[in-house]
């Protein structure tokens, strides 16, 4: 099964975290990695610019699409980073999603294929 692990954290916390902070969260990453390469496998991860550096385009009500610069929505957190795995099951992706740092909001969330779509 595919699953997409989202990630949200407070803004600034990085910034703010000294050294040792830092490592521990290196840590806690590499504990999830090794964990997913045991029972599954890392599809894809990547960290994500601050929000405030987020475009968004919404359609207006005649259709017509409007982009503007920053989030969607005012969040004390935010989406920070996310990890695409295929895991067994889901409660084997929570288990993984559990040795990430304690100061994230983890999102576990299945992917699903749409009937008729064909990815170029």
């Amino acid at each position: 099964m595919r699953y997409v692990v989202l990630i949200a954290y407070a803004p600034g916390r990085w910034e703010a975290a000294g050294a040792e902070e830092r490592q521990e969260f290196f840590d806690a990453h590499h504990a999830f990695e090794r964990f997913v390469d045991e029972r599954g496998r890392r599809l894809e991860s990547a960290a994500l610019c601050d929000a405030d550096l987020a475009t968004t385009i919404r359609h207006g009500e005649d259709g017509t699409p409007v982009v503007t610069d920053g989030p969607f929505v005012e969040l004390t957190e935010q989406v920070g980073g996310y990890y695409d795995v295929e895991l067994p099951d889901l409660d084997t992706a929570i288990a993984a999603a559990k040795l990430l740092p304690r100061s994230y909001t983890v999102e576990v969330r299945p992917t699903v294929q749409v009937e008729g779509y064909q990815s170029l």
